[in-house]
């Protein structure tokens, strides 16, 4: 009976399980599993996005709307599909470019491992920095191929309010951009997120390497100890490390996302070409200071969210992709 009792209890796991490096990965099987599971996480949250995304883009007065409004605005007048718009194409064309971010994210992290190893610092830090170094590199590449996707879907996603341009799918939304604007057209707020979101995803993934060594010190886990945490345990500690990074990387970016989103969806500046500095003196006219956090409470509970179900996803994709040995 105690045999019986002892198999049915979850093995504890080595403290080792949680930060799992490149070499231990199956990489076909990394990508194959990380596709489906980013894509049903990335469905649980798009509704958050496209409610932040109207609140950035609609007039001072839609804008002011609570997020809980404006989501039951959008139900209302265009139903399931109203609040999934943009999300086909997001989550098809994502794919690529998850396995460009996810590839350069373990490679860099596993080499600044590497190189500071023996660096006399604390652990923490190490981990932290080596996490938020991998984090700046994965944002610079990925954000060559995500820009693009990302004005495409968020122009779906603000279908419907005034002043907006209609378009039938997202082929229609690029032949329409590359013909007013050329092909630059597609990379509308380049500058801007590589210049800002490096820096934030890099900070993102920082903290999120560096609390998890802080929580699991402070509950007594050692990297040497025979103390081993359960698979409850361990996707408690990630799941908090990942929802408090991404809350505080919500606080800090918040105002730059409202310009870049503006300026990726806007096109009623007259004949010249958009701009950074356009964007912001049309936000201070119509809000003041306040217009730079326009949408902040969905994008804030976006963001918690995703660092959440992101890093437990994420983690889970890692221990389900260790080589068999």
């Amino acid at each position: 009976m105690a045999l019986e009792t002892d198999s049915l209890t979850p093995p504890k796991l080595s403290l080792a399980d949680t930060e799992i490096d490149w070499a231990r990965l199956d990489k076909t099987r990394f990508h194959v599993i990380g596709a489906v599971l980013f894509t049903l996480q990335q469905g649980l949250i798009h509704p958050t996005a496209v409610v932040k995304t109207r609140m950035q883009v609609a007039d001072s007065r839609f804008a002011h709307t609570p997020g809980t409004l404006v989501f039951k605005h959008i139900l209302r007048n265009d139903g399931i599909t109203g609040i999934f718009r943009g999300f086909g194409t997001s989550a098809i064309g994502s794919l690529p470019g998850r396995i460009l971010a996810l590839t350069s994210l373990e490679m860099s992290k596993d080499m600044m491992l590497k190189y500071t190893q023996g660096w006399n610092m604390p652990e923490t830090t190490r981990v932290g920095l080596a996490n938020g170094v991998a984090g700046l590199f994965s944002s610079l590449i990925s954000s060559l191929y995500f820009v693009p996707l990302d004005v495409i879907c968020q122009r779906l996603m603000v279908q419907g309010l005034p002043g907006a341009t209609f378009y039938t799918d997202p082929f229609d939304v690029t032949r329409k951009v590359i013909k007013a604007e050329g092909f630059r057209g597609l990379y509308r707020g380049f500058g801007l997120t590589a210049l800002t979101n490096s820096p934030a995803t890099a900070l993102w993934w920082g903290a999120y390497g560096a609390a998890q060594r802080i929580i699991w010190r402070s509950l007594g886990f050692r990297d040497d100890s025979e103390k081993k945490p359960s698979h409850v345990e361990m996707v408690a500690v990630q799941a908090t490390a990942g929802m408090v990074a991404g809350a505080c990387s919500s606080v800090i970016t918040t105002p730059i996302d409202t310009v870049k989103t503006r300026l990726q969806v806007m096109d009623d500046y007259g004949a010249a070409r958009p701009s950074v500095l356009k964007t912001t003196k049309t936000l201070l006219k119509e809000d003041g200071w306040w217009g730079f956090y326009r949408g902040f409470g969905p994008r804030f509970l976006n963001m918690s969210l995703y660092g959440t179900t992101m890093i437990v996803t994420y983690e889970l994709i890692k221990r389900l992709s260790i080589k068999n040995i």
